[in-house]
């Protein structure tokens, strides 16, 4: 590689472990909890894959009420499952939306689930525009943020996988035990600075695969189930696979049902580990990773 971030891992070179109950593969859910901003104050980054009218600066309102419609509406008709499964999750919540949104918090805290630092808004990110102090500055601001509105954050989501090369230094720095910015294993691995990377959810976030990538919403399930199949094959423990969630886009009434199916087969798996993101990283690091 060419940084100084982490060192390469072939992962045959690595010791296994196994999850608890000596299950191989851990799953866990994340849910996303966001506030797209209309107007951005000057100097704010976004991110540069939406084009045209969205992220612009005239207001598309069909488009900005969509992601509305999942804290509206979306958000609570996935509760709805998660209770009816007996599933807990974790949520990626930016700051601006855990202020607006007293309702959401209170719901998804009430039901054990677990803050996941997700930056100011949907419509800043980090990146490399920035000055070291202005990310580190940011950083401080968000921690500090959740902490009075939804405490127990000890993980980092940056808003659209936003990453410069001081980004996992200055987290550990600030405190943050993971973060979920690296798609590069199935398996956690430190950083130089001891943060945590936990696989994020990569090919099984909704927006990123279904709405970016087009692929059919019908293949959902299958393509969850692939998944686990797949790397229950193999002999290997310590996998994750982790299932991005963002309710304007799964929790739509015409696509819940194949969020449904996936997390139905999901929790009808007894070889599968599930817990939230920090529940995952605590148990590596009781294992010495």
């Amino acid at each position: 590689m060419d940084h100084a971030i982490h060192p390469y891992s072939a992962q045959p070179d690595r010791p296994d472990f196994r999850w608890p109950g000596g299950r191989r593969v851990a799953v866990y859910l994340l849910l996303h909890l966001e506030h797209t901003e209309i107007q951005p104050p000057e100097g704010s980054h976004r991110d540069p894959r939406f084009r045209g009218a969205f992220f612009s600066g005239n207001p598309d309102w069909t488009t900005y009420t969509q992601r509305d419609y999942g804290n509206r509406i979306g958000a609570w008709r996935i509760l709805d499952l998660l209770d009816r499964l007996r599933l807990t999750a974790s949520v990626a919540v930016n700051l601006l939306a855990a202020q607006r949104h007293p309702e959401l918090v209170s719901a998804y805290r009430d039901r054990g689930f677990e803050p996941v630092a997700h930056g100011i808004s949907a419509s800043r990110m980090v990146t490399s525009l920035m000055t070291e102090a202005e990310e580190a500055a940011e950083i401080a601001l968000v921690r500090d943020g959740l902490a009075k509105l939804w405490p127990g954050a000890t993980g980092w989501l940056g808003q659209d996988h936003g990453a410069t090369l001081h980004t996992s230094r200055l987290l550990a720095e600030a405190g943050f035990g993971y973060s979920l910015d690296w798609a590069n294993d199935d398996e956690p691995y430190r950083h130089a600075s001891g943060l945590l990377a936990l696989p994020p959810p990569g090919e099984w976030d909704d927006v990123q695969t279904l709405w970016l990538r087009r692929v059919p919403v019908t293949r959902w399930p299958g393509l969850v189930a692939e998944a686990l199949d797949r790397l229950l094959a193999e002999p290997r423990g310590g996998r994750v696979l982790g299932l991005g969630i963002h309710p304007w886009m799964l929790g739509a009434p015409h696509r819940v049902r194949y969020l449904a199916e996936a997390l139905e087969g999901v929790a009808g798996r007894g070889d599968v580990h599930i817990a939230t993101a920090g529940a995952l990283a605590a148990e590596v690091s009781s294992f010495g990773r």
